[in-house]
């Protein structure tokens, strides 16, 4: 996260030539002490705030897009005519400021009043549900309920969540509120207030025992029902658990919750050593927040490599090197098969010392809800272009959904922060009448130490893997090509190119489907 309190750049109050302005670069400068950035398209002006209401990246060095601009470190999208979020991992919007040109010079004289609340207004005409439904609290079910009253639907909205904390910024978890640098309050998603102010009804700690489909009714787990004009399923992903033999050892514990968080902190507290199980993103992640709080940690992976199969052996390689320079032991080609009293005992007779346990082994998605109700699950819960299931005004999104990768090659899933969030405010965009496909280019990020490996695109397999720069000198990207075709990229300190690649990948859907 950052703070851009420090002002760069011109005083833009005082005006800059006109003929200084690159068509599509911002410009980085200040009113009233506050980072602006000022972008000439065409004929027109824009000054909108340069500092990301995400994480607080730099809009100054992001892409701009035709009449947005994208943030450089999460690929978040801001309007540069109004400031207001487009995409996620955005949910804020930064502020808009007014501009006047006189004699050859461009003044931004101050903000804008803010807008109002709804960008947009439903579809005249469309037929919407009375009221909506939302179960899982998480980044596809809170992006959905968000994105709904920014778009003005008016009926009742109601968000379940058997977590009684949610909704709160994922990722944290396993990276900087795991490694001890960011604090509660930087954790939920919203503000204190907000759900109550938008007539969002917000439900923790209730388990949505049962779905009936075709009446839209819900049951919950004390037996009570509730019918709804539209449901959304947005019920994520559980970790998979282990089933370890031998007597009563160290805690083991799992992370997909804040609580699991909290408990992988407090058995750290005063910890000396431990063991990582799985070399997943969320296990090196960890692996690398608790050696943050100078844990002791060794890796149990059956892989070759960390992370192989999905950024192939040269960014595993890496991977390992990096974490190896901060003191992490790998044990690969290994696994564990019980506990001791006082560690890990592996396959082989191996045995490792461990103050607790952390299981990071994968995640299977949450369709039990699905399955019951009698709705199409392979490997996920199968929705069409539009995310919406068999059964009309039933949706899935996030981690429990399958739907039609609009690059080719059938039903896809996948477990992504940003890629849910975008599932959550395009299925809002459907409830209320506009019924575009999905098509978005998945994105995310890991956080290694002071690395961030941002990747777009989606390759399960590849034919070619193409590295361009130097991954040792933390400048370079890697491209996984099948067919020749560009599948995805994955960067590190390459955060344009990122961007571009992204761009690329949305033009060449738009083309299939044009």
């Amino acid at each position: 996260m950052s703070n851009q309190s420090e002002t760069h750049g011109p005083d833009l109050t005082g005006g800059v030539p006109a003929n200084s302005l690159t068509e599509g670069a911002p410009l980085l400068g200040h009113v009233q002490g506050e980072p602006v950035i000022l972008v000439r398209r065409g004929s027109e002006l824009f000054a909108i705030g340069a500092t990301c209401s995400h994480y607080g990246g730099p809009l100054a060095d992001g892409l701009v897009v035709d009449d947005t601009v994208r943030c450089p470190w999460h690929h978040a999208c801001f309007s540069l005519r109004t400031g207001e979020a487009l995409g996620a991992p955005a949910l804020s919007p930064v502020a808009g400021y007014e501009i006047v040109q006189r004699a050859g010079q461009v003044f931004v004289t101050g903000k804008r009043a803010k807008a109002g609340s709804v960008r947009r207004v439903a579809r005249p005409g469309a037929p919407t549900p009375r009221s909506v439904a939302i179960v899982g609290a998480g980044a596809a079910g809170n992006s959905a309920a968000d994105e709904l009253r920014l778009l003005g639907f008016e009926g009742a909205i109601a968000l379940f969540d058997r977590d009684h904390e949610a909704p709160y910024d994922r990722p944290n978890l396993s990276k900087d509120y795991l490694a001890g640098t960011v604090q509660d309050a930087l954790l939920p998603l919203q503000p204190s207030g907000y759900y109550e102010e938008r007539g969002i009804e917000l439900v923790r700690g209730r388990q949505v025992a049962a779905v009936d489909p075709g009446r839209k009714r819900l049951t919950f787990d004390d037996g009570t029902e509730r019918e709804f004009g539209a449901i959304v399923l947005a019920t994520g992903a559980d970790p998979v658990r282990l089933a370890l033999s031998g007597e009563s050892g160290p805690p083991v514990h799992y992370l997909r919750t804040l609580a699991d968080s909290r408990a992988i902190i407090k058995s750290a507290e005063g910890a000396r050593r431990a063991v990582v199980l799985g070399a997943s993103f969320i296990g090196l992640e960890v692996a690398a927040s608790l050696r943050a709080r100078k844990i002791e940690v060794h890796v149990v992976a059956p892989d070759r490599r960390p992370l192989e199969r999905v950024l192939g052996p040269e960014l595993g390689d890496f991977i390992r090197g990096l974490h190896e320079q901060h003191g992490v032991v790998f044990h690969l080609g290994a696994k564990a098969s019980g506990v001791t009293g006082t560690g890990v005992v592996l396959e082989d007779g191996g045995r490792l010392d461990a103050d607790f346990i952390v299981a990071g082994i994968g995640v299977r998605p949450a369709t039990a809800l699905a399955e019951q109700a009698g709705l199409r699950v392979e490997k996920g819960i199968v929705v069409d272009a539009h995310l919406e299931t068999a059964t009309p005004g039933v949706f899935a999104v996030g981690d429990v959904a399958r739907w039609p990768n609009p690059r080719g090659g059938g039903l896809v899933r996948i477990e992504h922060w940003v890629l849910a969030q975008r599932q959550g405010q395009a299925v809002a965009r459907t409830i209320v009448g506009d019924r575009a496909r999905f098509t978005d280019v998945p994105f995310f990020w890991s956080q290694h130490y002071d690395i961030s490996i941002n990747y777009v695109g989606h390759a399960e397999r590849w034919d070619a893997i193409e590295v361009d720069g130097s991954l040792e000198a933390h400048d370079g990207s890697v491209r996984y090509r099948s067919g020749g075709r560009v599948l995805a990229v994955a960067s590190i300190f390459r955060d344009r190119e990122n961007l571009e690649a992204e761009v690329a990948m949305e033009r060449e859907i738009g083309d299939h489907h044009g």
